[in-house]
Parts: structure tokens; sequence; C-alpha cells
């Protein structure tokens, strides 16, 4: 009498990445696509300004420019990647600054003392924000759209509130001339600092456990929640991660103009998340990377430059980005809608293949 042992194996299912060349495969990203569109305009404005574009000062211009929304841009990748959106980084920059401002000015001197008490003040102003905006978002179940549209008003009324809709220009010396305007070894201190931030937020997001997760929610929350991820806990470090990210670029932005911007930031987080999404960050959730994130902010930055020097009105700028995003957001749906298309041919095939 023999004995049959039936092993029960789940199928081999190939939707064929294995076989597409690497080359096509890169050229499926969309943070790939959109620095081709970054290198062909900085082409176009090379060839029409010259040397007056290609200058090293006016690419100094432009990493100064991009800095702050660099450090802003980190925060709202991993926010957007939840398939989450953040409205208030602005107001909490605004906020942020107005209460480092106040401190240091009540302290006096220019020392570093008195703006290492601003920075951690600022720090500390965010990260509040931020917890307020994961707890309501993660335990309170408020739609992220509702909960930082409303903390937007909230934080930016309260810095008027204080100051009386005044900017406060009590900023140190020692603060303005290391961060603002200081260099090393020729590269804006700005620059450098948001070039760092940006480096240590990939390896988060690329590199740990704390992106892995955060990738894992935006795919499939619920999901993620029955493998045993704490969801809530996770959504909440990374508010709050944003709010201290604005937080301290809320002190950058001290340091570069020597006061606060009240009424400079109204658009900060709208071209935030414009450049997050462009760079190829899915506003669906569960796709995105620091790299096409600070590839999408170079975008408005350089369209800013060139038309400047070419004399065209600067707001055509915002018509190209306008542009650009909701190119951007239909090639996502697009791929997204292919992708799907593609894979159930291929599951189906591998079913029927194992009834055989």
């Amino acid at each position: 009498m023999s004995t049959t042992t039936t092993t029960n194996k789940a199928p081999n299912v190939d939707f064929g990445e294995e076989h597409v060349p690497l080359l096509t495969r890169l050229f499926k990203l969309q943070s790939v696509w959109i620095l081709c569109v970054l290198i062909g305009i900085i082409a176009i404005f090379s060839i029409a300004a010259g040397t007056k574009f290609l200058a090293w000062s006016n690419f100094s211009i432009i990493t100064q420019n991009v800095s702050i929304w660099a450090v802003l841009g980190v925060g709202m990748t991993f926010v957007i990647i939840t398939s989450g959106i953040d409205l208030s980084i602005g107001s909490v920059l605004v906020f942020s600054s107005v209460v480092a401002a106040k401190v240091m000015e009540a302290m006096g001197g220019d020392g570093w003392d008195v703006a290492i008490v601003g920075i951690v003040c600022a720090c500390i102003s965010g990260v509040l924000w931020g917890l307020l905006n994961g707890w309501l978002v993660a335990r309170a179940k408020i739609p992220p759209l509702i909960v930082t549209l409303g903390t937007l008003s909230i934080a930016l009324g309260l810095a008027q509130i204080i100051t009386g809709g005044l900017d406060i220009r009590a900023v140190p010396a020692s603060l303005s001339d290391t961060i603002g305007y200081g260099r090393f070894l020729g590269i804006p201190m700005l620059s450098l600092i948001a070039l760092i931030v940006v480096v240590i937020g990939g390896i988060l997001l690329h590199k740990t456990k704390f992106g892995r997760y955060t990738y894992a929610i935006g795919s499939n929350e619920e999901a993620t929640r029955r493998v045993g991820v704490k969801v809530s806990r996770q959504l909440i470090k990374i508010y709050a991660m944003t709010g201290f990210l604005a937080g301290f670029a809320g002190l950058l932005s001290l340091s570069q103009y020597a006061t606060t911007t009240i009424a400079g930031q109204s658009l900060t987080n709208l071209n935030v998340i414009a450049a997050v999404v462009i760079g190829g960050t899915s506003i669906f959730g569960g796709e995105g990377s620091i790299f096409g994130t600070v590839v999408g902010l170079f975008i408005p930055a350089v369209l800013l430059s060139g038309f400047t020097i070419l004399g065209v009105t600067p707001y055509w700028q915002t018509v190209a980005v306008g542009s650009v995003l909701i190119a951007a957001v239909y090639i996502d749906q697009s791929r997204r809608a292919a992708a799907s298309r593609g894979a159930k041919p291929s599951l189906m095939a591998a079913v029927r293949g194992k009834k055989k």
C-alpha cells in the first residue's frame, strides 16, 4: 500500500518584472522622469540666458531658496506616503519662529546661549503641533485634511495674536551671521544644514524599520495593523516629526531673514506639497522617495530664477508648477491603473496553471 504525500504551495506568480530591462524599469519611476524634466528646464534657461543663469552665484541662490522647503519636504514626504496630508506646516513654521523670537527678545543679547534657547523653543513648538495633529488623526480618527486645515488656522491666528500682526526683528546676530549668511567651504550654511536633514530623512525612510512601517501604512493600513504594527503610534510619530521639522524650518527662516515672516508663508504648504507629489510621492500612499522630493523642490526654484533673469513675470512660475503637478498626478493614476490591469491577467494565468 503506497502513501502519496501532497504539499500545497502558493502559486509562483510572475508579474514579468524580472524580464524587464533595468533601464526600462528605471524610467518607469516618476522621480527619474521628473529629473529629466528638471534637466530640460535647466538646459532651456542655459541656452536662453547663458552665463547669467549658469553662474555659480545664481545656483547658490537657488539652493538657499530651496533649503527651507527641503526641510519641510522631508516631513511631508513621510506624511503623504501614509496617504495623509499636512496643510499646517507653513503656519507651524510661523508660530515656532514667533515663539523663538519672543523668547530670544525677552532674554536679550546676541550670543549663542540665547540662540540655542531659541532653537530649542522653535523645535518644541513644532513637535507639540505635530503631536496634536497626529493624535487627532490617529486616535480621534479625524481626516488629516480637516485636522491640519484647522491647525493651519489656529497656529497662524495665535502667532498673530502674540505679535499683534507685526513681525519681530529681535534675532541674535550669532544666529543670522552663522546660519543665515554663513558659509562652510564656500557652501551656504543654510544649504548644508538642509542637505544634512535630507540625508538623515532618506536613511530613515529607506533603510530603517520606521520607514518600512511608513510605506506599509500607506499601502494597506488595515493589513499593517493586523501583522502587529502599532499604526496609531506610528502615525503620531510621523506627524510629530513633521512638526519638529516645521519648527526647525521656522528657526532657519529667522536666521535667513533676521525677522519673523508672518505674512510670507501663506503658500509654503502648497508649494511643498506640490513639490513632494511632483517628485513621485503618490497621494494615494505607499510610494515615494526623498530623492524625488528634492528634485520636485528644485523645479519651482529653477523656474523662478530663470524667469527673473529673462525678465518674465514670476507669476508664470505658478502656472508652470501647477501644470506639472496635474501631469504628475495624472501619470501616477495612469501608472497604477496599468499596473492593476497587468497584474490581474498574470495572477489568473498562475491560478489556471495550478488547476491543470
